[in-house]
């Protein structure tokens, strides 16, 4: 699957004292575009759940270009850059019009939901992650 688009209004929720997008919700917005992502793929919960397994966010890096302000409507993208055993990497930005305000790397691992421990990706899973589908 090609790179994911979710469009976004920025709440006051969102803002900090100064009405600027409080740092830590990009990174909300950035898993909320993920999970559209997978879920657009056929990956919603339950059928990642049905092979047992779950993604956990493992690292992350994140750029911050331009602030975003109450009431912004944004643009959130991910799209997969790379597909290992256990881990998926994601690019991701967050936009303003053409304005790119925030960008980065997402790396997820998929873990046991037992154990928590790594765990392969389900085959069919990787196989589509891998292909772009």
């Amino acid at each position: 699957m090609r790179e994911y688009s979710l469009p976004l209004r920025v709440y006051i929720e969102d803002t900090d004292a100064g009405g600027i997008v409080y740092y830590v919700n990009y990174l909300k917005f950035m898993e909320r575009a993920r999970t559209e992502w997978m879920r657009a793929a056929g990956y919603d919960k339950t059928a990642i759940f049905s092979h047992d397994s779950m993604f956990v966010v493992t690292e992350t890096a994140v750029n911050y270009l331009k602030p975003a302000t109450l009431d912004d409507e944004l643009v959130v993208t991910a799209a997969v850059s790379s597909v290992r055993g256990v881990g998926i990497t994601f690019e991701q930005s967050v936009r303003r019009g053409s304005d790119i305000l925030c960008q980065g790397t997402v790396q997820v691992a998929c873990v046991d939901r037992q154990s928590l421990k790594p765990r392969r990706i389900p085959a069919d899973m990787r196989a589509q992650l891998q292909n772009g589908e």
